[in-house]
């Protein structure tokens, strides 16, 4: 098991080093100019070569990722141009409230999904087969953005049921939180429920056609038993790795949902870093997710080699 780890650590470190580098020059071809815009209107020539020199502007782009890839080691992520404060407090900050939604989210996907998914290879080919089908195809077909402003119209505009937008912290009020981020965790995991819902049931379906559950169900073992105790561990693996994937994926495609319920985490944080050119913020906040993505994917694969042990040797 230490080698099976040693190897996936061996992996991860290069990856997250070449994401980095991509994620550093790909930013560079954003347009506009950060020293120009934080000049101000009167764009003091001074003033610009000041700043220029201040964040290393003025530097070639391998010398800046090296400033900035020495003080990431250092656990330095940069100051923000636009909020003067270091980066690293930010993510702090905003961390927990994504994370939040992200579990919130994935809950919801669990609780659809993995019932859902069941309840179709269990009866293929019957009305629950076609009505979870449906169900997931509208999961897949359906944009947050617009999922999400029906939402605010139908439970907060015309019910008055839940808050529209807003955020309440859960050492506030943990009714009001789970309210706040009610329609929010719907919306970010409707379509994971989907794409969970149709990996479920293909794992299934699999395991329900193999020698020893025949062999069960011809010795009479209870359906329910079958499903439950046999099949359903079995066909766990690929279930808990797609669980790990699109986990990270809320984290990062929670952006659009946050700017929707104007729920301040890490989304919001990057698209107003985005919008201000700020640089440092952008970048702390997708190698964040970029790192995380990766030990996530590292859990994963940790879980299925204790699960299946034949795995170790891969």
């Amino acid at each position: 098991m230490l080698r099976f780890l040693a190897r996936r650590l061996a992996l991860a470190v290069p990856t997250l080093v070449l994401a980095s580098m991509i994620i550093f020059a790909l930013q560079q071809l954003l347009p506009g100019d950060t020293a120009t815009a934080l000049s101000g209107e009167e764009r003091d020539p001074e003033v610009i070569a000041f700043i220029r020199a201040k964040y290393h502007l003025d530097r070639p782009l391998p010398v800046r990722y090296g400033y900035w890839a020495a003080g990431v080691l250092q656990g330095d992520l940069g100051e923000s141009i636009r909020l003067q404060k270091p980066v690293i407090e930010l993510i702090r900050e905003k961390l927990p409230v994504t994370l939040e939604l992200a579990c919130l989210a994935m809950l919801v996907a669990l609780a659809i999904g993995v019932p859902m998914g069941i309840l179709s290879a269990v009866r293929p080919g019957t009305w629950i087969d076609g009505l979870a089908n449906g169900i997931a195809l509208w999961g897949l077909s359906v944009p947050n953005f617009w999922l999400g402003i029906l939402m605010i119209l139908l439970f907060s505009v015309q019910l008055g049921w839940l808050p529209a937008s807003g955020y309440v912290p859960p050492g506030e009020s943990l009714s009001e939180n789970l309210r706040s981020m009610a329609m929010p965790a719907f919306v970010l995991g409707n379509a994971i429920a989907a794409v969970m819902m149709r990996h479920t049931r293909a794992a299934m379906l699999g395991v329900l056609q193999s020698d020893y559950v025949r062999t069960a169900r011809a010795k009479g073992v209870p359906t329910a038993r079958v499903v439950l105790r046999h099949a359903l561990p079995n066909a766990a693996i690929p279930i808990i790795t797609l669980g790990a994937l699109e986990f990270g994926q809320l984290l990062s495609g929670a952006v659009l949902t946050e700017q929707v319920f104007s729920v301040p985490g890490f989304g919001k944080l990057m698209v107003d870093a985005v919008f201000n050119r700020d640089f440092a913020t952008v970048q702390g906040v997708v190698i964040c997710t970029t790192a995380t993505y990766i030990l996530l994917n590292l859990a994963a694969d940790l879980a299925s080699a204790l699960v299946n042990p034949k795995l170790r040797r891969a």
